[in-house]
């Protein structure tokens, strides 16, 4: 067996690059999502070492001389951090030339051929679902027979073997948090409307919706929720229950965790039996009885992705979402004392000034607990992508999705919007939801009942209200 080193490289101060963040940026408040997509190869590999550099602070000088150590180092890459995570194996190779370097991730599964050909020191590419693929290389196997592998052979010609099938039994991926316990310092990972410290594991892959926008389904999960068994979760997280006493809240980052309700009904069941709190990604649509029987069972908090306001732009993207739905969904768990985060995304195709405003205030009637906006951003692989090219929508300059300090642009343009119009929407966005009378109440209300409260948005306001500055200072620029 190869000696493998599983790297989250070093990248731009305080960016998210993990598979967890589903934009890879650098974002307003700093967060880290914990790396489980190359924890779960991990894991499978005896011996390894996972190494997640920017939550750690890490540099290039320390993961550089490791090299000398491993036999093969695996790299997740995206769009926004392809070109310097191909520069930290660069590094990795000046010290250690015989190192086998390969690419995971939605970058590489749709375009494993590019990523080769553009990089001479990417030896292979592991696409689409690629945890075993990983084991049988890291198994040392020959490369020719092993499925969903692209690589480079000793003639330096670029070959790519057949895909390997969808994981359908997810039971047979070992626990994620052990691999967690072992070289993972988890008080860094921190996300604002999550306790901390918190963790963050997935039950299963894919999902049924079609947003045109969404990554993870469209290149790597697929379109069918693949579940691990109820007693497959409850089993781990028992289990790090135990090793981690400190963790205050279990995330499941599912893409949609909700997408079979029965399930989700069993899983918090016995996760109420446990007494763990818990939060999850969910669709706007959860009945209320579904919702009632996961807040008995121990749900704080929602990661909902309201996205837009505007009914025509939710059908433009094909989210399967009716407004007024959302809005009854949004009540019930106002009701039952569910905590929502809402994220909404400005720039979708239709998007025009007023349908910009007309989400504004459509976030502030339906009053989510805390809001994160990002841009439309066209990764490679996506419906969007392709109807952004074919529109004329992506300009080259902007293909990158982030500026040279790693925090998101407004890669795309309409004929009646521009990139700056739709840039500086969100720091409107912002302003017009926190700073109302109720919601500056609710905030100082949370935070006098908490020191640790207190002491979190305290950070928090630092960060944002820099972050706003650094935003208007690239504008000047």
């Amino acid at each position: 067996m190869l000696r493998t080193l599983f790297l989250q490289a070093p990248s731009f101060d305080g960016f998210d690059g993990g598979a967890g963040a589903r934009y890879q940026a650098k974002r307003e408040v700093k967060s880290y999502w914990y790396p489980t997509w190359l924890a779960q190869p991990a894991a499978l590999v005896e011996n390894s070492r996972l190494i997640d550099a920017p939550p750690h602070h890490q540099g290039i000088d320390y993961v550089a001389p490791l090299a000398k150590d491993y036999d093969m180092v695996v790299l997740h890459t995206s769009t926004p951090s392809f070109a310097s995570d191909v520069k930290t194996i660069e590094a990795l190779k000046a010290v250690n030339p015989d190192i086998k370097a390969g690419l995971i991730g939605a970058k590489v599964a749709v375009d494993a051929d590019g990523s080769l050909r553009n990089a001479p020191a990417i030896d292979f590419v592991a696409r689409n679902e690629f945890d075993f693929t990983i084991k049988e290389v890291a198994d040392d196997r020959a490369w020719a027979g092993i499925e969903g592998l692209s690589y480079r052979n000793s003639d330096g010609v670029i070959v790519h073997n057949v895909d390997r099938p969808m994981l359908e039994r997810m039971d047979d991926l070992p626990f994620v948090t052990p691999i967690y316990q072992r070289d993972l310092e988890i008080e860094n990972y921190f996300i604002g409307y999550l306790k901390h410290p918190y963790i963050s594991i997935y039950t299963g892959r894919g999902c049924k919706s079609r947003c045109t926008f969404c990554l993870w389904p469209q290149t790597v999960g697929g379109h069918r929720y693949r579940t691990r068994s109820v007693g497959h979760v409850i089993e781990e997280i028992a289990w790090a229950q135990k090793a981690f006493p400190q963790v205050k809240e279990f995330f499941f980052d599912d893409d949609t965790f909700t997408d079979d309700l029965p399930r989700a009904e069993a899983i918090a069941r016995e996760l109420g039996k446990l007494g763990v709190t818990w939060s999850c990604n969910a669709k706007a649509n959860v009945p209320r009885e579904t919702l009632k029987i996961m807040k008995d069972g121990g749900l704080r908090l929602l990661l909902v992705g309201y996205e837009s306001g505007n009914q025509q732009i939710l059908h433009n993207i094909k989210k399967g979402m009716r407004v007024e739905v959302a809005e009854r969904f949004t009540k019930d768990c106002h009701d039952l004392g569910i905590a929502i985060h809402g994220t909404f995304i400005l720039g979708l195709p239709g998007e025009t000034p007023e349908t910009i405003q007309q989400t504004v205030k459509w976030a502030a009637k339906i009053n989510p607990h805390t809001i994160q906006v990002s841009l439309a951003a066209p990764y490679p692989g996506t419906f969007l992508y392709n109807q952004a090219v074919e529109n004329g929508w992506l300009d080259a300059e902007n293909a990158e999705l982030v500026d040279d300090s790693g925090r998101q642009i407004a890669p795309l343009h309409y004929p009646h919007l521009s990139h700056a119009q739709i840039f500086d929407s969100v720091e409107t966005f912002y302003k017009r939801f926190y700073l109302r009378p109720s919601k500056i109440g609710s905030i100082v209300s949370e935070m006098v009942r908490s020191p640790d409260m207190m002491k979190r948005r305290l950070r928090e306001g630092a960060e944002f209200f820099e972050f706003l500055k650094s935003r208007r200072s690239k504008v000047a620029a």
